[in-house]
């Protein structure tokens, strides 16, 4: 039987193992993967540990919402796909019954796409879910169109990256927000326009010295808290904040009565609609074929260890770039 990664009870990355577990054969609509890789996302680690905004049934739960391989076999009423395509899955939203840790997975037809032919196939297993969701954000949510000044808080994780990636691809300009100077250069190379270091100075005075008081078009903010007042107050009247992540675990205040239009965001409210897959895939499949797009990927781990992937995640050596498990 092939091995999937379990937990039982929530704690720190010891409470991962390995264990056999049958796979269902396809049924109407759906095909089975035989994963190459996944990748390490916040997600995984909020479920694991009990942090997690949405229950996580024990014991036996599993984790992994993105992953890559090839078509197995496929069930009946699939078209489009046969068995030996490499694909991406683009989520999983039921993750603890049949996460991407694992190497076999059975799951809908459409929850996969063809894999972009310009990734390898680490790049592919660590792409979909911060590249979606930074399109998403910024191109379908907040309009972004080029000459846009884009903020972008939590600038140096995953989605961070993307976003300025994808800022760049539709002529947009990105301008990343960290809280330690020392990582500009990281920055800067990774795509950042400008780069804001918070351990030096307030958002709001840096952008209006940027942008000799205009304020930025677009805010992403991946960070939340109670630093988000600040973000505000960098965008422009008409402006537009999307808060798309949980990076601070604070409150995040109320914004009141605000000239700027501000979204909640949550990706998996958009991964269901099929057009909007659509749309995307063939946006970040043109970002890859022109050399726009490249995941950033830190350090690959063998399945075996699962638990020390995971633990280089939790302390951080990652420094936001992806963490790649094979199988």
């Amino acid at each position: 039987m092939p091995r999937v990664v379990v937990f039982d009870e929530f704690g720190g990355p010891e409470v991962l193992r390995i264990v056999d577990d049958p796979v269902p054969e396809p049924g109407t609509g759906e095909v089975r993967v035989r994963v190459e890789a996944f990748a390490v996302n916040p997600i995984d680690a909020m479920m694991r540990s009990g942090a997690s905004p949405a229950p996580v049934p024990l014991p036996h739960a599993r984790l992994g919402i993105e992953a890559t391989g090839v078509i197995d076999t496929i069930g009946a009423q699939v078209t489009g796909l046969r068995p030996g395509d490499p694909v991406v899955v683009t989520a999983i939203p039921d993750s603890v019954v049949r996460g991407g840790y694992a190497e076999q997975l059975t799951i809908p037809a459409s929850t996969v796409i063809r894999r972009p032919a310009g990734l390898d196939v680490p790049q592919a297993a660590s792409f979909w879910v911060a590249y979606f969701t930074a399109y998403h954000t910024l191109v379908e949510t907040a309009r972004m169109r080029p000459a846009d000044r884009v903020l972008v808080s939590g600038a140096s994780g995953g989605v961070g990256r993307a976003a300025m990636q994808i800022a760049h691809q539709v002529g947009a300009v990105p301008i990343a927000v960290t809280r330690a100077s020392a990582r500009s250069a990281e920055l800067l190379a990774a795509g950042a326009t400008e780069v804001i270091g918070t351990d030096r100075e307030k958002v709001a005075d840096a952008v209006h010295r940027l942008t000799g008081g205009a304020g930025v078009d677009i805010v992403l903010d991946l960070v939340r808290g109670p630093g988000q007042p600040d973000l505000l107050s960098a965008t422009r009247p008409g402006g537009t904040l999307v808060a798309a992540g949980f990076l601070d675990p604070r409150p995040t205040p109320d914004p009141g009565d605000t000239p700027v239009t501000v979204v909640d965001y949550r990706a998996f409210d958009h991964l269901g609609d099929p057009a909007v897959v659509r749309r995307a895939a063939a946006f970040l499949d043109a970002g890859v074929r022109l050399g726009a797009l490249r995941p950033a990927i830190d350090r690959m781990f063998a399945l075996d260890d699962i638990v020390a992937a995971h633990r280089r995640f939790d302390q951080g050596l990652h420094a936001g770039k992806k963490i790649v498990v094979t199988v």
